[in-house]
């Protein structure tokens, strides 16, 4: 039995370095198209906290704890849309072009400039309650969608 006890902290840790390094490896279970459906329903609970936040602050007897509720998930999913943008994207899907290509510098630059607005409207999503931000998150994403697919 005690040989049993001292092999599960190790199994874990060894299971737990798989399912990290899961989405780094080629394996083809992602999609793009599941990346933007997830960014997309990520912005609209996004704007739904922000809503809520307001709609709460306003009343005036105010429930703190449902207003910190709604802003950790205002902040849970704006931090998840860094991560797909920096880990999925940046990291994995958008690729260095040939040198000497210029078209193709010109659409990872864009790519790029586009990817790093999302970022910062993301953070701004956390920052504050501005549900203008929110809709510039998911025109900013839409437009990288487009440059993405190249449509």
């Amino acid at each position: 039995m005690r040989r049993v006890i001292w092999m599960v902290p190790v199994f874990v840790l060894l299971l737990s370095g798989l399912v990290f390094a899961h989405c780094e490896i080629p394996c083809g279970i992602y999609g793009d198209d599941g990346r933007f459906s997830a960014l997309f329903e990520d912005i609209t609970t996004v704007e739904k906290s922000m809503k809520l936040i307001q709609e709460l602050g306003a009343e005036s007897d105010k429930n703190f704890n449902q207003i910190v509720r709604w802003v950790n998930n205002k902040e849970a999913h704006a931090d998840h849309i860094r991560e797909v943008v920096a880990q999925y994207f940046l990291a994995q899907r958008i690729k260095e072009p040939e040198a000497g290509d210029a078209a193709a510098q010109k659409a990872y630059t864009a790519k790029l400039v586009k990817l790093h607005e999302i970022i910062r409207t993301a953070m701004k999503c956390k920052q504050t309650t501005d549900i203008s931000n929110a809709k510039k998150l998911h025109d900013l994403v839409h437009e990288f969608q487009v440059l993405y697919k190249g449509k």
